[in-house]
């Protein structure tokens, strides 16, 4: 029986980030977005499983690109660029007044997950916060599951995991989880469908 919901955060709880839109967007990025980002995500991998920060790797590629924007402002317009669906958060409060156990389990490096769990206020929102940088382990890795278990304090088959990504999802029931793909784009009543399917009514 399902007594937990663990929900991604980019795509499921809050807008994805159109990052290369952004950079563009950027006087001293402009039509180099793509070379920057894409280094970027090269270095990201390690900072998602907590090897080290991110923002001095952001500082590093500024400067072998020959980009003078600041790195702090440049990253948070970049990475930080998101909003929280009220609708996805307001289901999260109604499922955990029914008595359940709402999480989020995300692959974040540590200047973000911060950003997640401060300012956007997520440790209030789900009872546990499950952060690849944490973890030492990113999805679909086995590792990062077992690791959210633990944290959840539940076994595998009591928790129902929604991602917007197929390969996070397939890995998820690899793992034993109950698992759903679904994103924004599909809409709220989706999600609903998807919940009650599995059990999980408010």
């Amino acid at each position: 029986m399902i007594q937990h919901v663990l929900l991604d955060a980019d795509g499921v709880v809050q807008t994805l980030p159109d990052m290369r839109r952004a950079a563009t967007a950027v006087e001293l990025v402009g039509d180099r977005a793509d070379d920057l980002l894409d280094a970027l995500f090269a270095v990201e991998g390690p900072t998602l499983r907590g090897d080290g920060d991110f923002l001095p790797q952001l500082t590093r590629i500024l400067l072998e690109h020959g980009i003078t924007a600041d790195p702090v402002s440049l990253y948070g317009t970049l990475w930080n660029a998101v909003e929280p669906s009220a609708d996805v958060l307001a289901l999260v409060a109604s499922l955990r007044a029914a008595g359940y156990g709402v999480h989020l389990g995300t692959n974040q490096h540590r200047e973000r997950a911060t950003y997640l769990r401060t300012v956007l206020g997520y440790d209030a929102v789900f009872d546990v916060g499950c952060y690849s940088c944490e973890l030492g382990a990113a999805k679909p890795s086995p590792e990062f599951f077992a690791g959210a278990l633990a944290l959840i304090g539940a076994a595998a088959d009591e928790v129902l995991f929604v991602d917007d990504s197929l390969a996070n999802v397939e890995a998820a029931r690899a793992a034993g989880l109950v698992a759903e793909h679904w994103d924004l784009a599909q809409g709220l009543p989706a999600l609903v469908g998807l919940l009650s399917g599995h059990g999980v009514t408010v």
